[in-house]
């Protein structure tokens, strides 16, 4: 699993345990939904800004 994969599945993992939804999250961290969802798949790269956005979330 690359890093993408595994930064992906931990932040849906961590969303679930909190019942957030994809834009519950995403309005926390202050990025667009589809951004989440990108992340999530593994379809995004994000910057280290991004990572701590989703962690300070």
């Amino acid at each position: 699993m690359d890093i993408r994969a595994r930064l992906g599945a931990n932040v849906r993992r961590l969303r679930a345990e909190k019942g957030w939804s994809q834009e519950d999250f995403a309005d926390r961290a202050g990025i667009h939904r589809t951004y989440v969802s990108d992340i999530e798949r593994a379809a995004r790269n994000p910057t280290i800004t991004i990572v701590e956005k989703l962690a300070k979330a």
